[in-house]
């Protein structure tokens, strides 16, 4: 929904989108102009604040990875791993390779159905000028279908690890309370081989959508491994030329808070810019850790690296989800026998841990403080989209000026389609609140 009044040279014009459709939560757009002049872009996160981090603090540490799945119904996978790696850390836990292979699967299920509902139904009718997936599948059932499908196959793959598609309860600190059978997973293999081809498929077709003339010099962040496309381990790179250790993390990026959103955002110092995470980043960064079938499809696409055009995320998403159904075929394949334990043993302590993981949105890091009592003391949780709240709204200032002939609402629908560029999971973000209470004596009363 939109309200306007007519442009004028020097006269002012407000857009706004009362709730963002196509999104994960609730967020309103603002914009105004005068003239040819931008004066105000706000991306406001209304959503109430969700205060885990509060939630968190007195509780057990085996209750860390079900209480951080619910904070996301897309990217649970996302919360637990970060959750179960930063306590492994303080509590000095050394997961085997084979737990380490399971994980990195269970990650490859989460991506593959959280990037095929943002490519088939949220974002491609931005392109093809549908106003949903739904009204999409009218003229292009058969594209839609297929979406469906493999967006099926990656929650069969997380029910069978994590024991349900939504909300996994076979996550713990320290690896599976139960191992899959061999059976269940030997048991995916064909489907997964179908997903492959119908993911090369996809990547052909996005790679055709006409995208706007956007390009832009970010500081692109993502997770760097030297041996393997990043998921759950590596450190932090920077386009710019930066390689931090993930300890270092909370020396590197910082937090605010700013009137018009319930969540933080998230600068890099020392000069404290936005900067962009998310599969574009990860592309640009890591794209020599792709494996070969990824990188000769995108090589048939005609598009070169560095990607700059954050329209063209629906590209890099689309081969992150060839990667993950390679990377899901080649583990199922090497897993032979039941891993045993399931589980590696550890004593509770006293300590603290970070860690950051790749979510399919961006960056997730966690920090956890274990007590003397050997519960939750802080806990500390950065995700993708607050990351990426500056960086929506600074692409919006700049992309903004290229639309101004255009009527209100229109301007509106293509400010829509760049925020949806980012994927953004607004719930995800919407964790803090401050809160000052003044306890004088008239107000007590």
């Amino acid at each position: 929904m939109t309200s306007e009044e007519e442009p004028q040279p020097t006269e002012r014009r407000t857009i706004e989108v009362k709730a963002i459709s196509r999104v994960e939560g609730e967020g309103r757009l603002h914009l105004r102009v005068r003239g040819n002049v931008i004066e105000h872009v706000e991306l406001n996160i209304y959503e109430p604040p969700r205060f885990f981090e509060s939630f968190l603090r007195g509780r057990q540490i085996h209750e860390v990875p079900d209480i951080t799945a619910r904070i996301c119904g897309i990217c649970p996978v996302a919360y637990q791993m970060s959750s179960c790696h930063a306590l492994e850390k303080a509590l000095g836990i050394n997961v085997s390779p084979e737990i380490r292979l399971l994980r990195r699967l269970l990650y490859c299920g989460e991506w593959i159905e959280s990037h095929v509902l943002h490519i088939y139904l949220l974002h491609a009718p931005d392109f093809l000028g549908y106003e949903s997936g739904i009204s999409m599948a009218v003229d292009h059932r058969e594209k839609v279908e297929r979406g469906l499908e493999l967006k099926k196959i990656g929650n069969d793959l997380l029910e069978v690890l994590g024991g349900r598609a939504i909300h996994p309860v076979n996550i713990t600190v320290g690896g599976f309370y139960r191992a899959p059978s061999v059976r269940d997973l030997k048991a995916l293999l064909p489907r997964l081989e179908w997903g492959l081809q119908a993911a090369l498929e996809t990547v052909h077709w996005v790679s055709k959508f006409e995208f706007p003339d956007f390009t832009w010099d970010y500081d692109l962040v993502s997770l760097h491994h030297e041996d393997e496309y990043p998921l759950n381990e590596g450190q932090v790179a920077s386009s710019s030329g930066a390689m931090i250790p993930i300890e270092d993390y909370e020396n590197h990026f910082q937090e605010r808070h700013v009137e018009h959103s319930t969540a933080l955002y998230s600068v890099k110092a020392p000069d404290n810019h936005f900067y962009l995470t998310g599969p574009l980043a990860r592309l640009n960064n890591c794209h020599d850790k792709l494996s070969p079938i990824c990188l000769k499809v995108f090589d048939q696409t005609g598009l070169t690296l560095p990607l700059r055009n954050n329209f063209q995320s629906i590209v890099a998403r689309a081969l992150e989800v060839v990667y993950a159904f390679d990377e899901a075929i080649r583990i199922v394949k090497a897993y032979q026998v039941e891993v045993v334990p399931s589980r590696t043993p550890f004593e509770l302590r006293p300590g603290e841990g970070c860690h950051a993981t790749e979510a399919p949105r961006g960056l997730l890091y966690h920090r956890y403080r274990i007590g003397e009592d050997h519960l939750i003391a802080e806990a500390k949780i950065v995700p993708p989209t607050s990351q990426n709240q500056g960086q929506i709204e600074s692409d919006l200032r700049s992309y903004l000026p290229q639309l101004l002939s255009l009527e209100s609402e229109e301007i509106a629908e293509k400010s829509e389609h760049l925020i949806r560029n980012y994927d953004p999971c607004i719930s995800c973000a919407t964790h803090f609140l401050k809160m000052t209470i003044d306890w004088n004596s008239d107000s007590a009363k």
